[in-house]
């Protein structure tokens, strides 16, 4: 794969372990209701070392570029917690999670770990929809008095709400590949027909309605 981009690399890899997977005749459902017919798990790419050793690598290359200053490292509850503790030992940096709220018993955390007000986090997730729930986390380690650099994520379905939703939090969002990257590679690997492609496009602009027959 030396050849290849990272954003190339990181979607090959997500489809060749089926941590992504495309059925545009079969779609799944979303919690929200959305009929889909892509299913994105990373937490897949976990149990495939040379795959789990790529990712981590290239979330912290890209910090390293991007986000330069960083003291901590946060993962979010709970996929992007394991690729969190990943990273932060590559960067040798201290580590944290965040819970969507905090526990009803015990001390009540919502950050578990050791963060002082002040220092600078680059946030973990695994994926990126409409980004409620990950910018959920930035709103908690601002309110504990954390500068949160930005959000560092494996994959991106692109929906226009989510760069809306980042930018009006002021969230710098960094990315490793994305769903026009992933069609692309599963196009190319022959995991998809070009009908399907067609299905494929027409879900990300219109999701809420894709897969929904008319009354």
């Amino acid at each position: 794969m030396n050849s290849l981009s990272t954003q190339q690399a990181v979607a090959r890899h997500l489809l060749t372990v089926q941590a992504v997977r495309l059925q545009p005749n079969a779609p799944f459902t979303w919690s929200s209701g959305w009929k889909s017919p892509i299913y994105c798990d990373n937490r897949v790419t976990l149990a495939y070392p040379e795959v789990r050793s790529f990712i981590k690598n290239a979330l912290a290359d890209r910090i390293r570029q991007a986000f330069p200053l960083a003291d901590v490292i946060a993962g979010v509850a709970t996929a992007g917690i394991p690729q969190g503790v990943l990273v932060a030992d590559v960067l040798n940096l201290p580590y944290c999670y965040v819970r969507p709220e905090p526990k009803a018993h015990g001390m009540g955390k919502q950050i578990e770990g050791r963060l002082e007000a002040g220092q600078r986090v680059v946030v973990i997730e695994d994926l990126i929809s409409t980004g409620g729930s990950s910018l959920k986390v930035v709103d908690a380690l601002r309110g504990a008095g954390a500068i949160v650099l930005g959000m560092a994520a494996i994959f991106t379905y692109g929906f226009p709400v989510a760069t809306q939703n980042f930018a009006n939090k002021n969230v710098s969002l960094e990315c490793l590949s994305n769903y026009d990257v992933l069609l692309a590679e599963a196009q190319q690997l022959n995991y998809i027909s070009a009908e399907a492609m067609g299905s494929l496009a027409a879900w990300r602009e219109k999701p809420a309605e894709w897969g929904h027959e008319p009354n």
